[in-house]
């Protein structure tokens, strides 16, 4: 199982709010969600979550976060000022990626088995709907406006764009090989996918609905962070973070971490970047400007916070 999910998580590396003080970290291995004040950079609290944790997805007001639980074939949502479970809503199939509409609210799971995303209504938390996506979703990241939601559909090679009102496909666009992490910039201008299987990034023009260029990364890149004008991307069999220029698409210098890094997030000030590491048991923190590794937090085991993970 571990291997099968290694090969399926990703993750869409966001912004967190100006504000920021803690990380909910995703520990797969240990069975349990870590909550990391960002300050002391220590664990302040450890809720145990059944069913290997994984995604992760934080609402609007940043109260709650949205967790799956692939082998519970459940989504978690926990109280992270109460640092309880709230409900678990079962699902069945394969939940993987999550996500919130920041403008309604609405969270979407993946489903790695079933070509589809669920959409649960976040006041009553239980099922509203289905949405058809392409083969092995993973990623999803939606539009500030909430008008679209991306999709990466990794065994597809592509990249579902779906209207959030409407839930219907508008598009699928064509990007590198089994593309896993998807991010989207704040002016919903690019998205960017992390492609596992050619060690590149593709960047997506959101007008044309088209993949515009590649640029190479490292091996087995997995999620994408944008800060202070860069873009960076966890290389899990390199042990690295991956930069490059977000205007020019130039490569920038890469970054020792810990091993098998994976779900990664940018403070909204531009700062830092936080990379957790499945294999090391920590979250490295990156100054943005520098490209120095400048802390390390030591988590449960097998931490992977895959999407947004910082309030």
């Amino acid at each position: 199982m571990k291997a099968l999910l290694a090969g399926m998580l990703l993750g869409a590396g966001l912004i967190a709010p100006a504000s920021a003080a803690e990380a909910i970290v995703t520990a797969q291995n240990a069975n349990a969600v870590d909550i990391v004040d960002l300050d002391t950079r220590k664990v302040e609290a450890t809720i145990p979550v059944p069913g290997a944790p994984a995604g992760i997805a934080l609402s609007p007001d940043r109260t709650r976060a949205y967790v799956t639980a692939p082998e519970g074939k459940a989504l978690v949502v926990i109280d992270v000022a109460g640092r309880r479970i709230e409900r678990t809503v079962p699902l069945g199939g394969g939940p993987l990626g999550v996500g919130v509409n920041p403008v309604s609210g609405t969270v979407y799971v993946a489903d790695w088995y079933a070509k589809r995303l669920w959409a649960v209504d976040p006041s009553t938390l239980t099922l509203e709907g289905e949405i058809a996506v392409g083969t092995s979703p993973s990623g999803i990241a939606v539009t500030r406006d909430g008008r679209l939601i991306l999709v990466a559909d990794r065994d597809d090679d592509a990249v579902s764009v779906v209207d959030a009102g409407t839930r219907q496909r508008l598009a699928v666009v064509k990007v590198g090989m089994r593309p896993f992490g998807v991010t989207i910039d704040p002016e919903g201008r690019r998205a960017y996918t992390a492609n596992v299987g050619s060690n590149d990034v593709s960047v997506i023009d959101l007008a044309t609905q088209r993949e515009i260029a590649r640029v190479p990364v490292g091996e087995r890149p997995y999620a994408v962070a944008l800060t202070g004008g860069r873009a960076f991307v966890t290389d899990q069999y390199g042990g690295t973070v991956s930069t490059f220029d977000l205007a020019t698409l130039k490569p920038g210098p890469r970054i020792d971490v810990g091993e098998y890094p994976e779900g990664i997030a940018a403070s909204r000030d531009g700062r830092l970047v936080y990379v957790a590491n499945w294999e090391s048991n920590t979250m490295s923190v990156i100054d943005a400007a520098s490209l120095r590794v400048t802390g390390q937090v030591t988590t449960s085991d097998g931490p992977r916070s895959f999407g947004d993970f910082l309030r």
